[in-house]
């Protein structure tokens, strides 16, 4: 279904879990692809997916939304972060944030939908995306999960080549210095994006500005650990340690019927 972004109408798409009456929201948020060229084919996940099911069966009705630029979303891509050379990553999060807030307004307005505690969750400019908003302290969400997050990786198609890293640690404190909301941040041993010294230059730079942030740093998974939050098997990776901040932060799962 189409709902009005900052600038255009964006695609999303609602996955019910089985359970009646009132539930909490989660928001699965995309990545940007390596290649420019991939942003118009980009997908929504489906409801059935690993990922999204892992919440749904939790009694999560869980929203997906697909940004401004990426697939039949369309339009311009509002994401860029400029030259690899001299990028500015925070106002990029921004826009990112912009649409994941959209989103967010749009679902908490449905019938059955929970209207606060909102939980959001992306993975990769997604995660980096849940960073900016959790610097606006929006007052329907009640936690966020940044899994691989971050901006910049892959530059110049190479693997564990970043624009500008020190860039990237200094926007994370930028968003630190507001951010107040609980967020965990979920980092692998071989991800070829945001390797674990760019992840824990990152985390330092958020709490040290007064961001509250949990950072777990997990093994090695298949060929490159950046794809563990959709990939397959992944769930059984980065699932126990969700749960745990979950049930941490007041999320009481409520086991879906189907």
């Amino acid at each position: 279904m189409p709902i009005p972004g900052a600038f255009q109408a964006i695609t999303v798409k609602l996955c019910r879990p089985g359970v009646p009456g009132v539930v909490p929201l989660a928001v699965v948020n995309h990545g940007s692809p390596a290649q420019a060229s991939d942003r118009a084919t980009a997908r929504l996940a489906e409801c059935g997916s690993e990922a999204v099911s892992w919440f749904t069966r939790r009694g999560f009705a869980v929203l997906l939304p697909l940004r401004r630029g990426y697939g039949e979303s369309g339009g311009d891509w509002a994401e860029g972060y400029g030259r690899c050379a001299d990028p500015f990553y925070a106002p990029a999060g921004r826009e990112t944030a912009r649409d994941i807030r959209a989103a967010i307004e749009f679902a908490i307005a449905l019938p059955e939908i929970r209207p606060d505690g909102v939980l959001v969750v992306g993975q990769s400019a997604g995660g980096w995306g849940a960073l900016a908003l959790a610097a606006e302290d929006p007052p329907m969400v009640g936690a966020l999960v940044s899994m691989a997050g971050g901006r910049g990786g892959w530059a110049q198609g190479r693997p564990n080549t970043n624009c500008r890293p020190e860039r990237l640690v200094s926007a994370a404190g930028e968003y630190g210095r507001t951010a107040r909301l609980p967020m965990l941040w979920v980092y692998t041993a071989n991800d070829s994006f945001f390797d674990a010294d760019l992840a824990l230059a990152m985390h330092q730079a958020f709490t040290a500005a007064g961001g509250a942030a949990e950072l777990e740093m997990l093994g090695a998974y298949g060929r490159d650990g950046h794809s563990l939050f959709f990939g397959p098997g992944g769930s059984a990776v980065w699932g126990p340690v969700v749960e745990a901040f979950l049930t941490a932060n007041g999320y009481a799962p409520r086991a879906a019927t189907q």
